[in-house]
């Protein structure tokens, strides 16, 4: 990520997530008492939820681990049908999906891309109260409740309403019908205190996603913890909620790392496939500006390299989140507007990023749809040298501080990997 001089006018904070040893192989570790081999029965009808495109998860590994253990259970491949948990999101390319899956799973399974907004392919099983949004309806793709047994991979990596993602939520939002991605996705569920990038305690997002899960029947998970190669560094199965609240808490000495001072400017890497499009890409700004401790003075602008080939994104949330802020006349307007009005599913990625742009200029630089990000009220640049010499322009004049006295510089290579926390 940092393959660029640093000008001697900036000084360097670098943070990056713990660096831990890859296992030599796969080795799932079995999570409380709760083992496939209690559970599945010869001849079941199975489906396992797997993450789509926009997740690094190994699904080639893990659905093939997940093959091969319900096989010596009984149930062939043939009775397994696999469910692509978009979301919102558009489904996979047909590369995209043997890049995922492998040539052989992509060319043999059964596949199923999950539709959030058919009616037909939906169920609605009840409500949930959550705290300050009571009433979530869940709903959910009915292959999920009408299986035998219902299975999900997942990654355990930092999430800005979960906490952490994985355990329950790639069945219960990534399988959900709209109604239940868009009251998740409220300003009424994300202005709460709990609903905060790395944090699962009295959160209630994932408080919902735990407890919609239960509703939905699902029985186990399998989730993995990587690196910023997409290398699995630790591997659970079982319960939903046991193997997340395991994984996150070894997941906390991976990614969250403590930084000694705030910086007047910084660098949010962003690893593919999120660089894919400005939708995804711009979690990274994001996680480094609302985090608890967010080691950023108020004001300080941030580089986003990323290249955003597809532009905004291609799925309906992506189309959402680029039509309400390239319509909005300013950030603030646009945060005080949806905080009225409400907004769609998929549209809280603007409404998140706008509060981001409030305080903090986004530097998008490398784009090839530049005119996307400028729409979103974003600076564009052509490359990383020309990023850093505005940033540096805009913090200068922002701080009141003249050359040649330093700046701090923070540079996160992946900053949705890790969580940089100012020190107490």
């Amino acid at each position: 990520m940092v393959d660029y001089p640093i000008p001697a006018t900036l000084r360097p904070i670098t943070a990056e997530s713990r660096a831990v040893s890859v296992p030599a192989e796969l080795r799932i570790a079995p999570i409380g008492s709760r083992r496939l081999s209690d559970i599945a029965r010869p001849g079941m009808r199975v489906i396992i939820a797997f993450t789509d495109a926009t997740r690094a998860c190994p699904d080639e590994l893990l659905i093939g681990h997940l093959l091969r253990e319900l096989g010596a259970l009984g149930i062939p491949a043939s009775h397994v049908t696999l469910l692509c948990a978009t979301g919102l999101h558009r489904p996979m390319t047909a590369a995209e999906r043997v890049a995922k899956l492998g040539a052989d799973l992509a060319g043999r399974a059964h596949i199923v891309d999950h539709r959030a907004l058919d009616a037909d392919a939906l169920v609605e099983l009840g409500r949930i109260d959550a705290p300050g949004a009571p009433g979530i309806p869940v709903v959910v793709n009915r292959l999920c409740v009408e299986t035998d047994l219902l299975i999900a991979t997942g990654v355990i990596e930092p999430h800005q309403y979960a906490g952490y993602s994985g355990g329950a939520k790639t069945v219960v939002i990534g399988c959900g019908g709209e109604a239940t991605i868009q009251a998740t996705h409220s300003a009424a569920m994300l202005d709460r205190p709990g609903t905060r990038l790395g944090n699962i305690t009295d959160n209630p997002f994932q408080q919902f996603v735990r407890a919609a899960g239960r509703m939905i029947g699902l029985d186990y998970v399998v989730n993995v913890v990587l690196n910023d190669a997409a290398e699995v560094l630790l591997a659970a199965a079982g319960d939903p909620a046991e193997v997340h609240d395991v994984l996150v808490g070894q997941a906390r000495g991976i990614y969250e790392v403590t930084v000694d001072r705030p910086a007047h400017l910084a660098l949010a890497g962003v690893p593919a496939p999120k660089a894919a499009n400005l939708y995804q890409a711009s979690r990274a700004a994001t996680y480094l500006a609302l985090a608890d401790r967010a080691p950023l003075l108020p004001g300080a602008p941030i580089i986003l390299p990323a290249a955003i080939p597809e532009g905004a994104g291609q799925g309906t949330g992506e189309a959402r989140f680029f039509e309400l802020l390239a319509g909005a006349e300013s950030p603030a307007a646009l945060v005080a507007q949806l905080r009225r009005t409400g907004f769609p599913a998929g549209a809280q990625r603007a409404y998140i990023l706008a509060q981001v742009l409030i305080d903090h200029p986004v530097i998008v630089a490398g784009a090839q749809r530049p005119d996307i990000a400028r729409a979103c009220h974003m600076h564009t640049v052509a490359d990383m040298p020309a990023a850093l010499a505005l940033a540096e322009q805009i913090a200068r004049q922002h701080f009141g501080i003249a050359a040649p006295i330093p700046l701090n510089y923070l540079i996160v290579p992946d900053a949705l990997l890790t969580l940089p926390r100012l020190a107490p």
